[in-house]
Parts: C-alpha cells; sequence; structure tokens
C-alpha cells in the first residue's frame, strides 16, 4: 500500500520580490498582448499603482484601459459589466493589480467572455468549460492569494451570499508578487489580510485533501505569518515584515489552492455576503471558534500548529492544548485590532439562520476535518456573537 496517497498540486508561474511589478510589460508580450484591460479600484488607483503598471505596459508598447468599478466583495453584476467593458474595448489579457477583490473579479470577467456565460453559472467545482483569457496578477495585499489560486469568489447581490468558483481554470497565467505594493496598506487591513492568510494556512494543513507537498507549504505560512503580522500592522514601512507577509500568504495560497479550506472560510463566505463585511476580518472573528470546534477531529495536527505558534503544550491533555491554542489565536486577534465579535458589526441572533443554511452549502465545508451540520454552524455563529 503507497505511503502517501495520490495528490495533484498545481501552481502559475509567479515572480517574487521587490521590484516584480515592473515586469508585467515583459509578460504581457510575452502573452502577445495588444490591448490590455486593467481591472483595479478606486483605493489602488489613488495609491499609484495603477498608473505604475499602465506606465510599464505602455513602454512595453501595448494599450490598456481600466475598469475599477470593483468594490470590496464583488459582486456578479460588477463582473458582468467588467466583462462588457472588455469585449466593447477590444481587449485580449487582462493585468488585475489590487487586492483579492479585484483579482475575483479579473477571474470573473474572464471565464464570462471566454463562456457567452453570466457568472452565477459558474458556481461550485469545476464548472467552467473555457479559460478565460490570460491574466497576469498583481497583488496590493499580503493574505487571500487570489493570485496563485484555483478560487473565485463572487458575491450573489440578489441571495446575499459569496459563491465560491473553483477550477484550474481559475489560476492566472502569471502572478508578480511585489511586497512593496503592500506598503500602502492600513494598519487595520494589514491585520484582516495577515489573519486572512493565518486561516488559509491552518485550515489547509488540517484539511481532509492534505498532502505532504501541502504540509510544507502551510507550516511555513504559518510561522511566517506569526512571527510578522504584529510587526507589519505596527508598521507600514518596516519592509522586511511586509515581504515575510507577502512570503507567508504566497505559502499559504499555494497550501489551500491545492487543499482547499474548511469551516472558517464556509461560514466567512456567508457571513461577508450577507453583510457585506470584509473577508479577512469575517475569519478572524470566526477563526479560533472553528478550532475549538474541530480541534478532537485533527488533534495532532492542530498541536503541530500550536507549537509553531510557540505555545508551551508539554504534559498537557488534549483539552487543556485547545483552550491554549484557541486563547493564543484569540489574543493575537485582539493585539493586531480586531476586537468584539459578530454583533458588534451587525449580526443579529435572528439573521443565523439564514447565514447557517448559506454556510451548509459552501463548497469549504467539504475539506473539514469535522462532519459539520447546520446545527454546529449555527452553534458557532452563536459563540461568535
Amino acid at each position: 500500500m503507497p505511503l502517501y496517497e495520490m495528490r495533484k498540486f498545481v501552481a502559475p508561474e509567479f515572480i517574487f520580490g521587490v521590484g516584480s511589478r515592473h515586469r508585467v510589460g515583459h509578460y504581457a508580450r510575452n502573452l502577445r498582448a495588444r490591448r490590455v484591460l486593467v481591472v483595479s479600484d478606486p483605493g489602488v488607483i489613488a495609491a499609484g499603482w495603477t498608473r505604475e503598471v499602465q506606465a510599464d505596459l505602455a513602454a512595453a508598447g501595448i494599450e490598456s484601459v481600466v475598469f475599477d468599478a470593483v468594490t470590496p466583495n464583488p459582486k456578479n453584476y460588477e463582473v458582468m459589466a467588467g466583462a462588457a467593458v472588455y469585449a466593447r474595448e477590444n481587449c485580449d489579457v487582462i493585468v488585475a493589480v489590487g487586492g483579492g477583490s479585484v483579482m475575483d473579479c479579473a477571474k470573473g470577467i474572464g471565464i464570462v467572455h471566454a463562456n457567452g456565460q453570466d457568472i452565477l453559472g459558474f458556481e461550485g467545482v469545476d464548472q467552467v468549460e473555457v479559460p478565460g483569457p490570460p491574466l497576469i496578477c498583481i497583488p496590493t495585499t499580503a493574505g487571500t492569494a487570489a493570485e496563485i489560486s484555483q478560487f473565485c469568489i463572487v458575491m450573489n447581490a440578489a441571495d446575499r451570499y459569496k459563491m465560491a468558483i473553483i477550477s484550474k481554470t481559475m489560476v492566472p497565467d502569471v502572478a508578480l508578487v511585489d511586497p512593496e505594493t503592500t506598503a500602502t496598506m492600513g494598519p487595520y487591513l494589514t491585520a484582516c489580510t495577515g489573519v486572512d492568510a493565518l486561516t488559509h494556512a491552518i485550515e489547509a494543513y488540517v484539511s481532509t485533501a492534505s498532502s505532504p507537498v501541502v504540509d510544507v507549504h502551510a507550516l511555513a505560512a504559518i510561522e511566517l505569518v506569526w512571527s510578522n503580522l504584529e510587526k507589519a500592522v505596527a508598521g507600514a514601512h518596516d519592509m522586511p515584515a511586509r515581504e515575510n507577509m507577502v512570503l507567508g500568504s504566497l505559502h499559504a495560497g499555494l497550501a489551500f489552492s491545492n487543499a482547499s479550506l474548511g469551516a472558517v472560510h464556509a461560514l466567512a463566505h456567508a457571513l461577508g455576503g450577507y453583510l457585506d463585511l470584509p473577508h479577512g476580518e469575517c475569519n478572524a472573528l470566526l477563526l479560533e471558534h472553528v478550532v475549538r470546534f474541530n480541534m478532537g477531529s485533527a488533534a495532532d495536527r492542530y498541536a503541530r500548529i500550536g507549537e509553531i505558534m510557540g505555545v508551551d503544550m508539554r504534559g498537557m491533555a488534549e483539552r487543556e492544548r485547545a483552550k491554549r491554542i484557541v486563547a493564543e489565536l484569540t489574543a493575537l486577534r485582539q493585539r493586531v485590532g480586531i476586537a468584539d465579535g459578530l454583533a458588534t458589526r451587525g449580526v443579529r441572533p435572528a439573521d443565523i439562520p439564514d447565514l447557517a443554511a448559506h454556510a451548509v452549502r459552501d463548497a469549504c465545508l467539504v475539506t473539514n476535518p469535522r462532519r459539520t451540520s447546520v446545527a454546529d454552524i449555527t452553534a458557532i455563529y452563536g459563540d461568535a456573537l
């Protein structure tokens, strides 16, 4: 009998390092771009990163047009509007410059154009028949790792939930991962996206689809984020901390893109869609509660995570180890400024049944280490209030 289960691992070509964003013209030319749709958002444009990318494209002889009607938690109608601009402007390559919302919107624009189908029709696993046009991603946050993942998350605005599109066709062609672009994030966004990366790594490591290759990336990500998040939150221009956070996010993305996620993300997708809350903030407020719920089903794996976090668990019984790990996660969240619970974000007890109904259908729940019912989800949301 084989020692290891057979597993697939996919990743795009990526360049990691300060200044890598300036390679966009080179890669766009390699992809035979003539007219690029640059997908961005007003905040990233104000920070100057979009203008830089357009200048680099122009220096390579490539025209570009900007689509910036993207909001946090990109809506299905925003994706459709972007696809209309792509077609009207006769574009042939997409470049995404921004955080996870921008990159997910760009992914959605590509598959809508290629398939001539509404974005809502792609929900689920392997539902994309025709890959989108070439896509280059330049992330400006350290957390979502959409630039290297098989995931695209889009809000179904009418039904108020975030749907997951999971497909190998969602993996961008090239990712230019430049830590300098994260220096314009404020402390709270740095905290939320950083905890998102930590959640990716933890959920991938305890996922029922984990593998030896995933484990290497997940554990590296946990160590990098745990050691650098507070420094990055405290100092926007602490470039070593920023570099390590971006590297941690990259490792976490390689892990979760190939092992999927778990209950934290299933509950966060429902929550973020229902109340249009920031994704990283939702994960931060749910992580400790899901870890407590899951602990008994992956005790050894959580113990390894606890060791990396520096928790001294010598001589402790499993229950006591669980308490210590959860307490450390709670303390980190509070130290980086993500305080209180869901109630202060507008979640009411009366909302929980609707949230649970959406969360129980989320694809991320499939690989959670513990089977999770509607009643379990309802209890977790209640604990997180």
